[in-house]
């Protein structure tokens, strides 16, 4: 999958990184989402999977960009 083929829900220059690409919430065309964010080392994830650190006024942008 593409950047270009997802719809990104944060990142409008507002945030802490300001118009960079650091970290970000894409949503899918399948509704699936995608998070962009700092490596977390918190506990081992499972093989395949990955854990990723975003701040709470990221996750708090997605929401307000989806209407919930």
């Amino acid at each position: 999958m593409a950047r270009a083929d997802l719809t990104r829900l944060t990142g409008n220059g507002n945030g802490e990184c300001g118009g960079d690409d650091c970290p970000n919430v894409y949503r899918t065309s399948s509704g699936s989402f995608v998070v962009q964010g700092s490596l977390s080392n918190a506990f081992d994830a499972p093989e395949g999977e990955a854990l990723v650190e975003i701040p709470e006024a990221i996750l708090r942008e997605a929401v307000r960009a989806l209407g919930w």
